[in-house]
């Protein structure tokens, strides 16, 4: 029994199948370790790198079963149009590995081997020099500040005489109710003077606010009481 498949298709052969896959997998997770070598944040998420290597071998297949025929891609749309993903992405690069993984699986199963590996090779290259010179790196030394006072005082002028005290500059961002009414927030941008730390602008602020609640949110770090 022949396992040449090309009588089916009419477009590719067993051989084609298998390197496709193999190379997609093989591309997909090397990103998938470059994903994971690269991330910095505490929302990372193991399903979501296995699901960058599902989705790189998905796509090589449905290039393989589209091929040149216009009639089997409207078809896929159709068909792909139906599923929704209500998943949302927590950070923009994970959306330019998904990209990522999409154009490699389409190269693989347009069989444009070479362009999948140099473009594979070289894309997580460049994200791992990025990485590890920590390129495009903005670095202001802002905070966020949100303190909370009781609608019936205006305690604006004693928070920014503290925010004054501990701080090089601020700003005011917005204001708002919360609680019904109860409770007016006040957002800040402000930049810490040399020496002061965030917990020690929160135990101030406290003392103006009647003890209502106070942050002050630096990067990834958060002081809250």
């Amino acid at each position: 029994m022949s396992l040449d498949l090309q009588d089916l298709s009419g477009t590719f052969s067993t051989a084609d199948i298998i390197l496709c896959l193999l190379l997609s997998f093989a591309l997909s997770t090397l990103v998938g370790y470059v994903y994971r070598g690269t991330h910095k944040n505490v929302s990372y998420s193991q399903s979501f790198v296995q699901t960058l290597v599902i989705v790189g071998m998905i796509v090589a297949i449905i290039l393989l079963v589209v091929g040149s025929n216009l009639a089997r891609a409207f078809s896929l749309v159709g068909a792909l149009s139906v599923v929704r993903f209500r998943n949302a992405v927590k950070e923009t690069r994970d959306v330019g590995f998904i990209f990522l993984v999409m154009g490699l699986g389409m190269a693989c199963g347009a069989r444009f081997y070479t362009l999948a590996v140099l473009g594979g090779v070289v894309i997580c290259a460049v994200i791992l020099v990025m990485n590890r010179f920590n390129m495009f790196r903005l670095d202001v030394q802002r905070q966020v500040v949100k303190a909370q006072m009781p609608t019936g005082e205006d305690l604006t002028a004693d928070i920014e005489d503290v925010l004054a005290a501990h701080t090089s500059e601020f700003e005011l961002v917005s204001t708002e109710t919360v609680r019904g009414g109860a409770l007016t927030e006040l957002f800040y941008t402000v930049r810490l003077r040399k020496g002061h730390k965030p917990g020690q602008l929160v135990s101030a602020l406290q003392e103006r606010t009647r003890g209502q609640r106070v942050a002050v949110l630096t990067g990834y770090d958060q002081t809250d009481l």
